[in-house]
């Protein structure tokens, strides 16, 4: 077998492929073998015919046509390997010449893993974010918790800004009743902003025992697009107003909030916890930047086929989570305008699928060069964490004996310690 090769592009490449007679040989010998098995003969019995025998007996036109593909299949493969090219689909195949039992001449096309040529990835720019946290941010928290604990009074005087108020209400657009805009003794604190504006302070002022109508205009820019902009009528009954006490800050509180003698540890704890999550945010972003310094560093050529499933993949994830929102994409479409999902797809996704493909082309080109491996500990100890957190699912667990899976979750996990030792590289 003779094989030349010729880039059509970083990511496409068509090998030309000659088989000469004797692998013609050997493939309609294996064709033959397999077409004896279902060969009836006078005098033998189904499968045990001779392959002499059976060679007379089968259609001309099927063995040949069985020897061309065996030829061919075996010749894509070896000639794949031996070139050293990995193809990311099935190689279309063109025959350009065959004459049967002396030589075939046939092209393979298709998308192969490019090669990938990384940019200088230990002296890149990015830096972690100063962590710095804002008295304000604590106060802001301290001012949650003093929501929590406190104390809800019943009033009769009307209700005002601060109140929580139980209530009952319809919303009509002309006249009928719409999807989402009736409630029953639903607990909202006026001046939280929950509902749509004008809405709450059109309760302020109302008191227990009132019902009223509170007419508003829905924003334009509204999530519905059935109510985008529009006039609707809410007959609302308030049952309860209650005025909400907040408690003072005192060592007392700071106690009740755990485990504090005073307010100094209370708003110690506070900042410590503030600054670990902000350093993680910032770990996080810093890791992104690098990743993206890095493709933009490097030559990274990107695969149709690889774009397209990862497209395929982002369009799931992110109908799934439309969907544990009540919303189907369909809607998600309309609301947003676009035309179509081609118009989604081109417009929202590819460019996010393109960035994913080529940080994970290059991120497993530095594993290679920098050997970095997924050890057996290192994977049992994945597997068992996911292993805990479906414990409950019989049918879940299962999945974590397949290699397939074992692959994947070995596979995120050497990607993660690229990252880590990507960051660890480019230490300032």
């Amino acid at each position: 077998m003779k094989t030349s090769v010729k880039n059509i592009s970083d990511t496409k490449v068509v090998l030309t492929i000659t088989v000469d007679a004797a692998e013609l040989a050997v493939a309609e010998q294996v064709a033959l073998t397999k077409l004896a098995r279902d060969v009836k003969v006078p005098g033998f019995r189904k499968g045990k015919t001779p392959i002499s025998v059976a060679a007379k007996n089968v259609d001309p036109g099927t063995l040949q046509e069985n020897a061309l593909n065996n030829a061919i299949s075996k010749a894509v493969a070896e000639a794949f390997v031996n070139s050293e090219i990995q193809a990311l689909d099935r190689p279309a195949v063109e025959v350009k010449k065959f004459v049967p039992g002396e030589m075939l001449e046939f092209t393979a096309e298709a998308e192969i893993l490019p090669k990938i040529k990384l940019g200088n990835y230990k002296k890149l720019k990015a830096k972690a974010a100063k962590v710095v946290v804002e008295k304000s941010e604590i106060d802001e928290i301290v001012e949650r918790m003093r929501k929590g604990f406190a104390e809800k009074k019943a009033v009769k005087r009307a209700a005002i800004d601060g109140d929580e108020t139980i209530i009952d209400f319809v919303g009509k657009k002309g006249g009928v009743a719409f999807d989402g805009g009736t409630g029953t003794d639903y607990a909202l604190t006026l001046g939280s902003n929950q509902f749509v504006p004008g809405f709450e302070s059109g309760v302020v002022g109302h008191k227990a025992g009132e019902t009223f109508d509170i007419e508003l205009t829905f924003p334009a820019d509204y999530g519905s697009a059935d109510l985008k902009g529009a006039k609707v009528t809410f007959t609302t009954t308030i049952k309860t107003v209650k005025e909400v006490v907040l408690p003072e800050i005192t060592d007392a509180f700071a106690k009740k909030a755990g485990p504090f003698n005073t307010v100094a540890e209370l708003l110690a704890d506070i900042k410590r916890e503030l600054t670990t999550q902000k350093e993680k945010e910032a770990g996080e972003k810093l890791k992104d930047a690098l990743v993206t310094e890095l493709v933009a560093a490097s030559h990274v050529p990107v695969p149709d086929i690889l774009v397209e499933d990862q497209a395929k993949s982002i369009e799931q994830d992110f109908s799934n989570n439309l969907m544990y929102q009540g919303v189907t994409i369909e809607q998600y479409l309309e609301n947003k305008g676009f035309e179509s999902k081609e118009k989604w797809l081109e417009t929202e996704v590819h460019d996010v699928a393109v960035k994913r493909v080529q940080a994970g082309l290059a991120l497993a080109e530095l594993s290679k060069i920098e050997k970095i491996e997924a050890t057996s500990a290192e994977l049992e100890a994945h597997v068992d964490t996911y292993r805990q957190q479906y414990a409950k699912n019989p049918e879940a667990l299962k999945q974590f004996d397949q290699p397939e899976v074992r692959r994947d979750i070995a596979n995120r996990l050497i990607t993660e310690k690229t990252v880590d030792r990507l960051v660890e590289l480019n230490k300032k």
